[in-house]
């Protein structure tokens, strides 16, 4: 596989790539943001070792405009940064995983390997409607390679959606796909949800993915 480590600190990035290609990687080494971004959209990338502390683009500057260029691509963020906040912001960022230095290698291994087998999926872990998908495994969703970012409750619902193609759906049904029996039906957390689902899916001067029905 070949791995890409963006990684301002010589000495690290070197024991990861001697580590790594002594398991038959091959290794690609970025020491700043922007020469990170750079190689990280050539599509012989596999995976992206991502540091938060770099020079010109920080790691989570980094992220989002990966994202927004290669969606599918397989991020593990590493850093020295162990506090919850900086945990949340890359995962919301969309990194895949976030391991905290220093680390044991073996550690490392394992969790590339965990995050390829969630890209390395069937095709049932996918769902499909249009130029919509769900990677239901990595929990992401994506329209014309786009990602869009949904809490999991907007993932849970949208998901609900796309197992039911071309059915009409009653308020009850959905509060009980989603919510479950102890919700109040009175409430009108559905309409919410939807109109934040449509917001983020629906594309200008489209039809609307999600039809409602009187």
């Amino acid at each position: 596989m070949r791995i890409l480590i963006i990684e301002d600190d010589k000495g690290i990035s070197q024991v990861l790539k001697r580590g790594l290609e002594a398991h038959s990687h091959q290794i690609v080494i970025a020491a700043r943001g922007e020469e990170g971004l750079d190689l990280a959209t050539d599509e012989t990338i596999e995976l992206v070792l991502l540091d938060i502390s770099l020079p010109g683009l920080n790691g989570h500057q980094v992220l989002e405009q990966l994202r927004a260029r290669r969606p599918r691509m397989p991020v593990i963020m590493l850093t020295a940064r162990d506090d919850l906040k900086n945990k949340i912001a890359a995962l919301h960022a969309g990194a895949d995983d976030y391991l905290t230095k220093p680390f044991a290698f073996e550690e490392l291994l394992a969790r590339i390997q965990a995050v390829m087998r969630r890209f390395d999926q069937p095709e049932s872990a996918r769902l499909q409607a249009g130029t919509l998908q769900l990677d239901l495994l990595a929990q992401r969703a994506w329209r014309n390679d786009n990602l869009i970012a949904l809490s999991k409750r907007e993932f849970a619902l949208l998901e609900y959606f796309m197992r039911h193609p071309q059915q009409v759906l009653s308020r009850e049904q959905i509060l009980l796909g989603i919510w479950g029996y102890d919700f109040d039906t009175a409430s009108n957390i559905v309409d919410v949800y939807v109109r934040q689902l449509r917001n983020k899916i629906d594309e200008p001067n489209q039809p609307s993915l999600i039809a409602t029905v009187r």
